[in-house]
């Protein structure tokens, strides 16, 4: 029976359900949720964008506090009505868990180690490539030019927009009862790798057994022995507790893959330009703060798990450098190898 409008009552109160619950989950969207604060003086409300961001590494590491860092320069550009929660520790998943949130919009933002993220951006497998670089003034370069910035758009298409480059320093081997002092000492090891094709073909070509395992499982694999080591910067083996267990660390210094800052494309568009604005200069500005606090927590660190037992090695790098060449080679007529081209031509 139709009402005095003509339309059906049952129908009119389906579409008025579905409108409302359309209007919340609009609302409460992961990647950009509005809310409203008192933020003015004269009592009336504003709003106030909100951005969620999940990483894995703990509150201690330089990475987490330029990250903290970043959001107190957002909301100081944005006068409070830019705030960035943070939710470290791996409370929002692994690395890989939150890449996949932050495309699909549930997470705004996340940092992630290039190694996981060339499994969505195949081009960033080329910071991986080890001993590509010749230091880490060359790498810095690469990174802050136009190769590096090519790459930081490079996923934009799958969802995902890099802002800026931290510090991860080089990654080397750290093993529990022997050292790594060439290749051949890994022979027979099962070592942890991150979830990189790239990181477990320089492992395998080291002669090594690599084994994917969540940085977040990590310490009960060591102490388990359900592997023989990892790789690993030093703040990162001393913020974990990994030194606990791996009494050797070797600074073969194999590869230096950097920490990404990435935001959803999604997210990102929601922005104004203003607030585009805002969020890369506080971005760019953390980058500064986040490379002086590596610089010092690296050298505190390896001071640290040698205090603790760890003995530091320091290998011939050249060793190890001669066993992965062929890795350079096997990316000839692929847009990664002409990245490893353009790389070790940049001054």
């Amino acid at each position: 029976m139709s009402g005095p409008g003509g339309g059906r009552p049952g129908l009119a109160a389906s579409f008025f359900i579905v409108g409302m619950l359309v209007g919340v989950g609009v609302a409460t969207s992961g990647f950009v949720l509005f809310e409203r604060a008192r933020g003015r003086d004269d009592g009336r409300a504003q709003r106030r964008l909100v951005l969620k961001l999940g990483h894995g590494l703990d509150t201690g590491h330089p990475v987490h506090e330029a990250m903290q860092f970043l959001a107190d320069r957002l909301a100081e550009k944005s006068a409070g009505g830019m705030v960035i929660e943070i939710f470290p520790n791996g409370q929002l998943g692994s690395e890989t868990e939150c890449i996949e949130q932050v495309q699909r919009g549930a997470l705004a933002m996340t940092k992630s180690s290039t190694a996981p993220l060339e499994g969505f951006v195949p081009e960033m497998a080329v910071v991986g490539i080890p001993y590509l670089f010749r230091d880490g003034e060359h790498l810095w370069r690469v990174l802050e030019g136009p190769i590096g910035r090519g790459l930081l758009r490079a996923g934009e298409g799958q969802g995902l927009r890099g802002l800026c480059y931290y510090d991860a320093g080089s990654r080397s081997f750290y093993t529990i009862d022997r050292p790594v002092l060439s290749p051949d000492d890994l022979s027979g090891l099962k070592i942890r790798v991150q979830p990189s094709r790239t990181a477990l073909e320089t492992v395998e070509a080291l002669g090594g057994s690599p084994t994917p395992i969540p940085f977040g499982e990590l310490y009960t694999a060591l102490a388990q022995r359900l592997v023989d080591g990892a790789e690993n910067n030093p703040p990162s083996v001393l913020t974990s507790r990994h030194a606990e267990v791996c009494k050797h660390y070797a600074l073969d210094e194999h590869s230096a893959v950097p920490d990404v800052l990435l935001i959803g494309t999604r997210a990102w568009e929601a922005l104004s330009p203003i607030q585009r604005r805002w969020l890369q200069e506080a971005a760019d500005e953390s980058v500064a703060y986040q490379r002086e606090l590596w610089a010092r927590a690296t050298a505190e660190a390896l001071a640290e798990i040698e205090r603790q037992g760890v003995t530091i090695h320091r290998p011939d790098r050249s060793l190890f450098a001669s066993r992965v060449e062929p890795m350079h080679r096997e990316y000839l007529g692929t847009a990664v190898g002409d990245l490893i081209e353009q790389i070790k031509q940049a001054e």
